[in-house]
């Protein structure tokens, strides 16, 4: 079986259990997979990816409840924001895997391995609604703002590399500590077994984030492009989000953010 066509049919898999699953088991098996240019075969209709469950129900952000971790029930609203984040991640590494052709089969592997990581994540959320809030998945609307970059990208490999890992998933770096640091002051039985999941988050989430700022550089030096401001100018072309302080700039740079991006960041 082909590795990309494989990587959109669980894509389209609309069962979040189900996808997880697929998700870490394609990854485990990646080396029995071949890796074809596709571009003529697959052909799919894009209002129907991703595959996404009837619930949770999806609010412009606007309208999204409060996440404050001073009540359990907060507590709850929060981490299953955070989950519907990690499902949408697995949406966007399995889009990365198929979507784009010609590229070496370690990008197929970096990509379908933060897919498998992003599906670890968000059972390891899902595992923590169902022990400590006894709720599920679902229970609480959700937004899908994650989606809307990449299919802004989706005819642009470069803008991708650059605004879904080195913009979207870097805002992660950024937010998770002060989420981590709001759950100890409550000093909660089940805020604190919230941090420690964050911590494995967090960690691998840098890793995504390098594997993003290693394939835009690659594309950049490939086209004879100037990364650092290409950056600058596929922000304002795609209209990114606006990336604001405080920013964990060890995480970023143990992700590969160079001095002159951190700099630019820092004055923006």
């Amino acid at each position: 079986m082909e590795l990309r066509h494989r990587a959109l049919e669980v894509l389209c898999f609309s069962d979040p259990e189900q996808k997880a699953a697929a998700t870490i088991d394609l990854y485990a098996h990646k080396a029995l997979y071949s890796i074809a240019d596709l571009a003529p075969v697959l052909q799919i209709q894009e209002a129907d990816l991703p595959g996404r469950p009837a619930k949770p129900e999806l609010k412009h952000h606007t309208a999204m409840a409060r996440r404050s971790p001073a009540t359990p029930e907060g507590r709850a609203i929060l981490i299953h924001a955070i989950a519907h984040i990690e499902f949408n991640a697995i949406n966007l590494a399995l889009d990365a895997v198929w979507r784009f052709d010609g590229m070496p089969e370690q990008y197929y592997h970096d990509w379908l391995q933060v897919a498998a990581e992003e599906a670890k994540h968000f059972c390891l959320l899902r595992q923590h609604l169902r022990q400590h809030h006894d709720q599920d998945y679902g229970d609480h609307p959700a937004h899908q703002g994650q989606w809307t970059m990449c299919e802004k990208t989706r005819g642009d490999i470069v803008a991708r590399m650059a605004l879904v890992p080195r913009t979207m998933e870097a805002r992660g770096l950024d937010a998770t500590p002060q989420i981590q640091h709001k759950l100890r002051n409550t000093k909660a039985a089940d805020a604190l077994a919230a941090v420690e999941v964050l911590d494995i988050i967090l960690r691998e989430e840098v890793g995504h984030v390098a594997i993003g700022n290693h394939w835009y550089r690659w594309l950049c030096e490939k086209n004879r492009l100037e990364p650092e401001s290409l950056y600058q100018e596929l922000t304002a072309r795609y209209e990114a989000p606006r990336l604001r302080p405080p920013f964990n700039e060890r995480a970023r740079r143990a992700a590969g953010f160079t001095e002159t991006e951190m700099a630019w960041l820092l004055q923006s």
